[in-house]
């Protein structure tokens, strides 16, 4: 009888003592062997998402589809959100949603936009036109011209137009470290102004569309237009590894091992080349993770915990 207590109250001790554990967010959280073993956490609802979709916190205000550019009768919008009392001018954060360059949406990082509005900056997630619409270079300069936009018209909204940092994912992730690493001070437009920028988060970009799996990918092939035998230039042309000069804004990459698109060696030879070339460079591989591994509550938050660092020492608040 004593016996058959105990071990009940002993697995409750236990347990509690499991939930009551803190994990370490400075620390990658613990990834899984392989991308059944996750897809089996994920089916089973151990593995914890964040939320995507919710209300605006009340204490945020946002400014929603504002339009920065009109193209061929299309109009690119783009949101923009920050603390409702917010006193001075703040350093600007820009999200680049991801989805092979062919869907997505600039609501996808909305718990990026509202997390960051919290903590001081300003932050703008923005739309460019898709590869069903046009083909690159059209994604770049929509990038661009929403980077001037938002410069141009700093003082509506709160931005210090001096520190601004590119933060993409996948196809978004591709799509910053070309603006960040193709665009210096003075390649100002006919108003002045640059589209360049002074720190970059990459997750999970492809680097290299010149490698055997990008070239491979439909998703590539039909970003540029043409297969990789007709028009190699544009493929390396299209490609940020082969930008990199020590010049380059200092660069935050995260990475997940399990990741199925883009192989982690792009990130591991990204980092290698901007270590080489003299640029600043910080690169988290994480072990066990997948694609949109950020999407995991853990590993988000140990992601945002190495952001904030990056971004106080980058593109520090006031």
């Amino acid at each position: 009888m004593i016996k058959n207590i105990f071990i009940p109250l002993f697995t409750l001790a236990l347990l509690l003592g499991c939930k009551a554990k803190q994990y370490d967010v400075s620390e990658p959280p613990k990834g899984y062997s392989n991308n059944t073993t996750l897809k089996i956490a994920y089916a089973t609802g151990a593995l914890k998402l964040i939320e995507m979709d919710f209300p605006i916190p009340d204490d945020i205000k946002e400014y929603k589809d504002i339009v920065y550019k009109t193209m061929d009768s299309i109009q690119l919008k783009l949101d923009i959100y920050h603390a409702k009392d917010i006193k001075e001018n703040a350093p600007l954060i820009i999200f680049i949603h991801g989805g092979a360059w062919k869907k997505g949406n600039k609501h996808d990082y909305l718990v990026y936009l509202s997390s960051y509005a919290k903590k001081g900056y300003v932050t703008a997630t923005i739309q460019y036109r898709l590869t069903d619409v046009a083909k690159y270079p059209a994604q770049l300069h929509d990038v661009e011209d929403a980077v001037r936009w938002l410069k141009l018209n700093a003082t509506d909204y709160h931005i210090d137009a001096s520190k601004v940092a590119l933060v993409g994912g996948s196809a978004g992730g591709h799509l910053a470290m070309m603006n960040a690493y193709s665009n210096t001070p003075d390649d100002v437009d006919t108003k002045g102004i640059s589209a360049n920028v002074q720190a970059l988060v990459n997750f999970y970009g492809p680097s290299n569309l010149t490698d055997e799996t990008a070239i491979n990918a439909s998703s590539v092939q039909y970003l540029i237009g043409k297969s990789y035998e007709e028009a190699p230039e544009m493929y390396k042309k299209a490609s940020p590894l082969f930008l990199i000069s020590k010049d380059v804004p200092p660069t935050l990459t995260f990475q997940g091992t399990l990741d199925e698109l883009v192989p982690y060696e792009q990130s591991d030879i990204l980092h290698a080349t901007l270590q080489k070339a003299g640029a600043i460079s910080y690169y988290h591989k994480l072990k066990g993770w997948p694609h949109t591994m950020d999407a995991s509550v853990k590993v988000n938050a140990y992601c945002q915990y190495h952001m904030d660092r990056f971004f106080e020492k980058y593109i520090p608040l006031n």
